[in-house]
């Protein structure tokens, strides 16, 4: 029951955050599908009270941002509670999930970390590509920066740690790999996650509503594309 297995602890004066227990398995979706659950029981019971904010999803935890002078920490509790009580622990009972596909250019220039990622997978790049894009994710959350989505679902054979040595510079839609997780980098910046190939799409983009391309629970799958179909598509996006 989603009850047991949740804690309650305000962050200063900004947040009110739902902890799930570290026995609660993030890698397998178990968290993901209690976080979904909860919620949308939180947006039910939220529904119509002044001071709420936000309500954001971590790995194992939502934080629901509020502006305390509007609601009382009495009040906010009670809900909170009410809606840990009534939420559903059941992936049946989540609404359908959006399917996004998007294309990459997997290896060379665009995909520099592909052959290291095969050499400590015991694969060729070819069978990289192949398990990689054959598998669907599930968007278990958005961080780092807007837009970049952590996806679970990868498969074992594919997990590898992070570089060593972080890129200065990581390109807009690089996609990488993290341990047992992949994602794409919505926009240039350092990071240290392994990269094996570029998607042309934009996972962010403020002219768009919603401006993230994803949200957490959305389901992803990678489709292999030529570099000359990247280039068409890139001039399209941007």
């Amino acid at each position: 029951m989603i009850e047991d297995k949740v804690r309650l602890e305000f962050m200063g004066d900004q947040a009110l955050l739902l902890r799930l227990e570290d026995d609660v398995s993030v890698e397998t979706g178990e968290a993901l599908d209690k976080l979904l659950s909860l919620r949308a029981a939180l947006a039910r019971e939220m529904r119509g009270v002044d001071g709420i904010e936000d309500i954001t999803l971590g790995y194992r935890s939502i934080a629901i941002y509020v502006r305390l002078e509007d609601v009382s920490p009495g009040d906010l509790l009670a809900r909170a509670r009410r809606a840990i009580g009534s939420a559903r622990d059941a992936r049946a009972s989540l609404p359908q999930a959006a399917r996004v596909t998007l294309p990459v250019v997997y290896g060379g220039a665009y995909g520099p970390d592909l052959d290291e990622v095969a050499q400590r997978a015991g694969l060729a790049p070819e069978d990289v590509i192949r398990l990689h894009q054959r598998a669907v994710y599930r968007v278990a959350m958005i961080g780092f920066s807007p837009g970049f989505a952590y996806l679970i679902g990868l498969p074992d054979v594919l997990r590898v740690p992070r570089r060593q040595t972080p890129r200065a510079r990581v390109e807009q839609g690089s996609v990488g790999i993290a341990g047992f997780q992949t994602g794409v980098y919505s926009f240039a910046t350092p990071g240290g996650w392994q990269i094996i190939g570029r998607t042309p799409v934009r996972l962010f983009d403020v002219r768009r509503q919603p401006a993230s391309l994803l949200a957490p629970g959305d389901e992803v799958r990678f489709q292999a594309i030529a570099e000359e179909e990247y280039d068409a598509r890139w001039g399209a996006y941007t």
